[in-house]
Formats: structure tokens, C-alpha cells, sequence
């Protein structure tokens, strides 16, 4: 099997909406990424004590939400893992089944600047480049990069996007008040999110 690049993008998609759509069509272009994977997580460590929707639902929508784009594909690898989310043992897990494969793992600027916070930070970089989005105004620097976490600098890649102000906390929101979430999430995610009442949507 010919080496591929392959990007990570991992999240609670709670819901998946356009955002996160947008954000992994302009890495996989603008990257070169043969493929994007997304990683719905299981039980996040950074929302412990937070409510989210069970994973079954969130998978199902996430499914809904990529349907049609040959080039994006769903890993179940962190909702099959028990205990908490850690990206470094997804990482660790994907480089394992596919060694030759280039992972470029993809984030916003406000996370890559709190990536030092993150579980075995350090191994994270060196397991996958990592992907950014800017939105202006953030680390970009290599010695800025390179003081967060130690050679970080040479192993970000940058990417730009539209800006997009939609938020998975807005569309619980709003499908809480019985509002529209047309234009927010895909038609099939607004149809599931109706149909199965979640969020307490009527």
C-alpha cells in the first residue's frame, strides 16, 4: 500500500455541524490529505463532569453529517476504548496500524496554544504533524511555537478557512428552545436531532 496523508480530526461532534465540515475540507485541500478521519471521543477528559450525548447518537450523526465525501471516513477507535479520550493513544493506535502512513493531526489555534495542558503532550508532535487553522492574532512564530512545547515549531502546518461562528453549544442551544438549526448542521443531522429528540427538541 502506496504511503498516504492522512488527517486526524478528532471532537465531541455533539452535534456535528458545518463548521467542522468546512474546517476538514479546506485541511484536506489545502494540506494535501488523502484522506480525514474523524474520531468522535469516547469520554473526553477535558469535559469530565460535563453532560454529552451518548455516543451511539453522536456517531450516527457525525455519519449523516460526512455522507457524500468519498475522501472523509469515521474511526470508532476512542468510543470502543474504555476509559478516558486521549489523543496520544489515538495517534498511537493509528500510526500502529498503518506505519507509513504521514498523520496530520488537525486543530484550531486556541487549541494547539493549549496543547502543552494535554495528556503526554510532548508525544503528540512527534506521532503526527499537526494542522492549524488561524484565525488572527495567535502563536505563529516558530520560537512562540517552540516555547509551548519544545520543537513544535517544525512540526505545525497551517491552513486557512473561512470564519465560521458555529458552535455545537449554540445548536444545543437553539434545539433546546424548539429554534431552526437549518444552515447550521446538515439537513440529515437537523432531521436526527428532531427525530430522537435530543437536546430536547420537539
Amino acid at each position: 500500500m502506496a504511503a498516504l496523508r492522512i488527517g486526524v480530526l478528532g471532537g465531541t461532534f455533539d452535534p456535528a455541524h458545518y463548521g467542522h465540515l468546512v474546517l476538514a475540507e479546506q485541511a484536506r485541500e489545502q494540506l494535501a490529505l488523502q484522506r480525514v478521519v474523524w474520531v468522535p471521543a469516547g469520554d473526553p477528559w477535558r469535559k469530565a463532569g460535563t453532560a454529552i450525548t451518548a455516543a451511539e447518537h453522536r456517531l450516527a450523526m457525525l455519519r449523516l453529517a460526512i455522507e457524500g465525501n468519498e475522501a472523509f471516513e469515521v474511526s470508532t477507535a476512542e468510543i470502543e476504548r474504555p476509559g478516558p479520550s486521549y489523543t496520544v493513544e489515538t495517534l498511537t493506535a493509528l500510526h500502529e496500524d498503518a506505519p507509513l502512513h504521514e498523520l496530520v493531526f488537525l486543530l484550531g489555534a486556541d487549541a494547539l496554544s493549549d496543547l502543552p495542558h494535554w495528556h503526554e503532550a510532548p508525544r503528540i508532535p512527534q506521532l503526527a504533524l499537526l494542522g492549524a487553522t488561524a484565525r488572527g492574532g495567535e502563536i505563529t512564530t516558530k520560537a512562540a511555537l517552540d516555547a509551548l512545547l519544545p520543537g513544535l515549531g517544525e512540526r505545525v502546518v497551517w491552513f486557512e478557512m473561512p470564519r465560521i461562528d458555529i458552535s455545537a453549544t449554540d445548536v444545543r442551544r437553539r434545539a433546546s428552545e424548539g429554534r431552526s438549526t437549518r444552515y447550521l448542521v446538515p439537513p440529515a443531522v437537523e432531521s436526527y436531532i428532531r427525530e430522537h429528540k435530543l437536546y430536547g427538541a420537539s
